[in-house]
């Protein structure tokens, strides 16, 4: 997914700057039943919620909140109960991953 965001950071920095990344985002679902299809959620939900929303946008202009990699992922987690994990690669060795702490299943059964 192509994006572009610009951070609002306390220190100077190039990153301040509109700039762009082909993003990569892993979402981790787990549930204790599956639904009547036999599925946790259908990926094509939580494509459109995320990438539907989010590819070749703005993040400043479509996000609340300073579009670090961390910060995606923490809101990547909330957007679905079923998401303990979130995993944003915003490039080559830049990756940042988000729990859900209060997740219902042990975490000893999560990837």
């Amino acid at each position: 997914m192509a994006g572009s965001h610009q951070l609002n950071l306390s220190y100077e920095s190039k990153c301040s700057r509109l700039h762009g990344h082909n993003w990569t985002i892993t979402v981790f679902l787990a549930s204790t039943k599956l639904n009547a299809d036999g599925m946790v959620v259908d990926y094509k939900h939580i494509k459109q919620a995320i990438h539907g929303y989010l590819d070749h946008g703005n993040f400043n202009d479509l996000l609340p909140f300073n579009p670090t990699a961390e910060n995606i992922a923490e809101w990547v987690v909330e957007q679905f109960p079923e998401c303990y994990k979130a995993i944003v690669r915003e490039s080559d060795g830049n990756v940042a991953q988000a729990f859900d702490d209060h997740f219902p299943i042990e975490p000893e059964y999560l990837l």
